[in-house]
C-alpha cells in the first residue's frame, strides 16, 4: 500500500522523500534562535512510523554519534513507512554540556508537556505534538549520568504491546523490565499505546566506541525486524541469548573515602561478594562494599571519590549461577572486530 505525506513543523514530506528540517525552540537571551534538527525519511510504501531520539539529556553524547552513523547508512535510502530522527533533542543542554535545560528541569521528566508551562514543558509538548503522537514505535538513546557508566542494555516496559519484540531484536544479553518514570518519554508514549525501548550504554560527556557500534547495529536490527528496512547484512554472526530482568538494585557506599573497584562493568556477581573497598586516605582502614544480590553489574560509578550512601554499582538481579559475562565479552569482541556494516 502506498504511503501518505508526513506533516511535521508545517512542512510536508511526501512519499519517497527525505528532508532535513528544524523545529523552532526557545531562543537564547541574545534572541539567537535555537532550532531542533530533524531528519525525516518517508518511504514510498506504508509501514511503521518510528522515531529515534538522542540527547534528551543534553550531556549524553553517545546517542548523537550513533545517529550520525545511522544517517549515513545506505539502509535508510529505501524505507517502508517513516523514520523520524532527532540527533539532539535537548539543544540547550547540548550546547551547555548539561543534562538539563536552562530552567534546570529534566526534559525526560516533563512529558507530555504544556504549551503554557516552563521552557522544558513547552519543548516536551512540541515533541509530543510534532513527533511522538504521530509515530507507532520509538527508540530513545541514553547513557549513564556524569561520572557513571552503563553496560549496553535495553530498558523497556515489557507489558506494552510490541516493546519486548523490539527489545529482543536489538540483540543484547540484558533487557531490564523497567517501571515507567513519571514524565518520561516512555510513559507519555505508552499512554498512546506506542512501544518505546531505551538503549543505555556508556557515560555522559564521553564517547564509548563499543557502545556506539552496538547502538548502530541494534537500531538497524530493530528497523529490520519491524519491516522498515530491507537490508539483510546487519545481523551479527551469533545470536545472543537475551535475559529479561525484572528488578535491579544499587550497591551503595557504606562510608566516605577513596573508591577502589574490584569487580567491573558486566561482571557476574553473587550476593555477599566483595565488589570494592572504600579506603581512608589518611589511615590504613578499608571498608568492603558487598553485593546485595545475585546478578550482573549494568552500571558503575567512575568517580574515585565517594560519599557515604553514593550509588556505586547498579546490579540487574538474576538467579544464582546464571552467567552472562562470557556472552558480553563475545559481543564486545565481535563489535570491536566488525566496526560498521
Amino acid at each position: 500500500m502506498n504511503n501518505e505525506p508526513f506533516l511535521i513543523g508545517g512542512i510536508t514530506v511526501n512519499p519517497g522523500e527525505t528532508k532535513a528540517l528544524e523545529l523552532p525552540a526557545a531562543s537564547l537571551y541574545t534572541q539567537t534562535p535555537i532550532n531542533i534538527p530533524i531528519y525525516v525519511f518517508n518511504g514510498l510504501k506504508k509501514g511503521p512510523r518510528v522515531f529515534i531520539t538522542a540527547a534528551i539529556h543534553g550531556d549524553e553524547v553517545n546517542g548523537v554519534e550513533i545517529i550520525r552513523r545511522i544517517l549515513r547508512h545506505p539502509a535508510l535510502k529505501h524505507v517502508h513507512g517513516t523514520v523520524i530522527v532527532v540527533p539532539v533533542a535537548n539543544v540547550h543542554g547540548f550546547i551547555n554540556l548539561s543534562r538539563y535545560l536552562p530552567d534546570h528541569r529534566d526534559l525526560n521528566r516533563s512529558f507530555p508537556g504544556s504549551k503554557t508551562g516552563s521552557l522544558t514543558a513547552r519543548i516536551a509538548k512540541l515533541f509530543m505534538d510534532e513527533i511522538i503522537s504521530r509515530c507507532t514505535h520509538g527508540i530513545d538513546l541514553h547513557t549513564g549520568n556524569i561520572h557513571s557508566e552503563n553496560l549496553p542494555h535495553i530498558r523497556t516496559n515489557i507489558d506494552v504491546h510490541g516493546a519486548l519484540e523490539m527489545a529482543k531484536a536489538f540483540n543484547l544479553p540484558v533487557i531490564l523490565d523497567a517501571k515507567l518514570r513519571d514524565g518520561s518519554i516512555r510513559q507519555a508514549a505508552t499512554e498512546l499505546d506506542i512501544p518505546v525501548i531505551v538503549y543505555e550504554g556508556g557515560e555522559a560527556l564521553r564517547f564509548n566506541e563499543i557502545s556506539i557500534r552496538i547502538g548502530v547495529r541494534g537500531i538497524l536490527k530493530v528497523l529490520y525486524a519491524l519491516g522498515v528496512i530491507k537490508s539483510s547484512n546487519i545481523h551479527p554472526t551469533k545470536r545472543i541469548k537475551t535475559r529479561v530482568v525484572h528488578s535491579s538494585v544499587w550497591a551503595r557506599s557504606p562510608k566516605s573515602g577513596i573508591f577502589h573497584q574490584i569487580r567491573t562493568l558486566g561482571s557476574d556477581i553473587s550476593e555477599g561478594e566483595k565488589l570494592a573497598f572504600i579506603a581512608d586516605p589518611f589511615k590504613k582502614h578499608e571498608t568492603e562494599v558487598i553485593s546485595p544480590a545475585d546478578g550482573i553489574i549494568i552500571g558503575r560509578s567512575t568517580l574515585p571519590l565517594v560519599n557515604e550512601g553514593d550509588a556505586l554499582f547498579h546490579i540487574a538481579k538474576m538467579k544464582a549461577g546464571e552467567e552472562v559475562t562470557s556472552e558480553i565479552n563475545q559481543l564486545q569482541e565481535y563489535y570491536f572486530e566488525n566496526p560498521f556494516d
